[in-house]
């Protein structure tokens, strides 16, 4: 790793290289070059080529095609139309798989779903000068994929022709860390199918892996599972708004086809006061006032996880809903759980004094069983850094753990030998700074003042006051979106570009220059714009067209 990161320190592009994430090792010329009106993507070297690879080349060149991006420049690329018109013409992207590749090709939906270490997303790439076949080589499909999303970031256009004036091109790329995610909460309010595939395409654009889907919370329980049907029919808000399980289905094959693993989070003990909606004899202090002294939100309610047909109950419903996704990882959430709501339950404290143990004791014995539904069906346990930090629990070693109180955790949880993924609120919490949403409460801020920048989220260095053993223990990381203050209105813009941030620093690695990638991440943002995702200014449009003008110090 560290190599690769010196790698991405080293590397200089030019303000119009529009490449994220920024590839770990790239060379540019200066060469004119446009793409052919007959240009294809031949695929004749790969025998039995997967049906989503074939698709992604299909959407490759109808993004070239419909981009129609002007260059981030003053005149918008007037000023190369001469060199154009004298610019070799470019017909052809060879793919093909490199020396290490055997056997039969896999599909793409399959390897973004292998374990986390295994995925090969590694590729090289070379767009010739002179206008011969520009070649993506790689050992997977996977790396094949993420070679076309690096092809179709390097065109723009000037009056329909589409060109580079930085041929030729030569780019040898694989990621640092293999989990880069971003989390979506559609249980504070919920979100339609369509903006979440819109979702999964931004985040393929940006070489994103997770999709880490917090679907259901205290609020509403939108998911249906057909085993428990009541829980859906009387915890969603509405019966439009329930993720079926057809919904489902679709929502994970598109991800897949895109590369993006997706991470189902039905979060325990807490955050559970909903399912009081269908069954309430499991959880306790349902409803209870003051929210604020039994939850973090309201309403309060949490499993009655010291009662065994309580932990029956929640094995059972893992066990459904993890069976519906086919992904090797599972979240059982395990944040914010509040002791004070067990104190004032009388099933509880009968529970308790029944088997002799402590409350800790007891959540020991809740997560061991529902975490080996998961072991027992080939799944690997995730939880949030409290099952770690604030309870003495027995977890697998295989456990990944999320770091979210505070990037100050993370050498904690790397120290206690688990795989964590970084997500702290203090540089990935994409509702920070939006104000307080509790009513009755006039001058209050977000609990996680101030709002999270791109940049700020870019400066992370996500292995920092660790030692080389803990430093190996981290995946990667992901933004994230809880959204008591979103929907489907301003889902877009609160999480792109911002989201891109992440996305680089963990594919590239950290330490990356944000003057530098400012120009790229305009770029980026700009190119979502055209294929419909609605990511929002970065600066004026007279900053974006002048590199670094508009930079403090300038």
């Amino acid at each position: 790793m560290a190599w690769r990161y010196l790698s991405v320190v080293a590397t200089v592009v030019s303000a119009v290289s529009a490449l994220w994430p920024l590839p770990t090792q790239l060379s540019t010329g200066t060469t004119a070059l446009i793409l052919a009106s007959d240009f294809d993507i031949d695929i004749s070297t790969i025998t039995n080529p997967p049906e989503d690879l074939l698709d992604a080349i299909s959407r490759t060149k109808g993004y070239i095609q419909t981009d129609q991006l002007e260059a981030l420049v003053v005149d918008r690329g007037a000023s190369y139309a001469q060199s154009l018109q004298n610019a070799s013409s470019l017909s052809s992207l060879v793919l093909s798989f490199d020396s290490g590749f055997n056997g039969e090709p896999t599909s793409i939906s399959e390897e973004a779903a292998d374990d986390i270490e295994n995925r090969v997303e590694g590729y090289s790439l070379t767009v010739p000068e002179d206008g011969s076949a520009a070649t993506i080589k790689a050992n997977s499909t996977l790396g094949l994929f993420r070679g076309l999303t690096t092809f179709g970031q390097l065109w723009y256009d000037l009056s329909n022709t589409t060109y580079t004036v930085e041929a030729p091109i030569t780019i040898t790329d694989s990621p640092v860390y293999p989990y880069r995610g971003f989390m979506l909460d559609t249980a504070r309010n919920y979100f339609p199918v369509s903006d979440i595939l819109r979702t999964l395409d931004a985040m393929s654009w940006v070489k994103m892996t997770t999709f880490h889907w917090h679907m259901v919370d205290s609020q509403s329980f939108p998911l249906e599972v057909p085993e428990f049907p009541e829980l859906s029919a009387k915890g969603a808000y509405g019966s439009s708004l329930v993720y079926s399980t057809d919904d489902v289905q679709n929502i994970i094959s598109y991800a897949a086809a895109r590369g993006i693993d997706v991470l189902p989070e039905i979060d325990t003990p807490g955050h559970t006061a909903v399912i009081a909606q269908a069954y309430p004899e499991h959880i306790a202090c349902p409803g209870a006032t003051p929210w604020a002294t039994y939850a973090n939100e309201p309403p309060a309610g949490q499993l009655r996880f010291a009662n065994a047909d309580t932990t029956n109950f929640t094995a059972s419903l893992i066990s459904s809903v993890s069976s519906r996704f086919p992904g090797k990882y599972f979240s059982t959430g395990g944040d914010e759980l509040n002791t004070e709501c067990y104190a004032i339950d009388d099933s509880t404290q009968a529970d308790l004094n029944a088997t002799g143990k402590t409350l800790e004791q007891a959540l020991d014995a809740f997560t061991q069983s529902v975490h080996s539904v998961l072991e027992n069906s080939g799944k690997t346990p995730v939880v949030w850094e409290e099952m770690v930090l604030d309870f003495n629990l027995t977890l697998s070693n295989n456990t990944i753990v999320m770091v979210w109180i505070s990037s100050a955790d993370a050498a904690a949880v790397a120290d206690k030998g688990f795989r964590l993924v970084q997500a702290p609120s203090d540089y990935f919490y994409l509702d920070c700074g939006a104000g307080g949403w509790v009513g009755a409460n006039p001058s209050g801020n977000s609990w996680c003042d101030p709002f999270k920048t791109w940049q700020y989220a870019y400066s992370f260095d996500p292995i920092a006051n660790m030692t080389d053993v803990q430093a190996k223990l981290v995946i990667g990381g992901e933004h994230l979106l809880w959204t008591e203050q979103s929907h489907a209105s301003n889902l877009d813009p609160i999480v792109w570009p911002r989201a891109a941030a992440s996305a680089e620093l963990f594919w590239s690695g950290p330490g990356g220059d944000i003057s530098e990638a400012l120009p790229r991440l305009h770029d980026i943002a700009f190119r979502m714009t055209q294929r419909g995702v609605g990511a929002i200014a970065l600066q004026p449009l007279w900053c974006a067209l002048r590199p670094g003008v508009c930079d403090l110090t300038a």
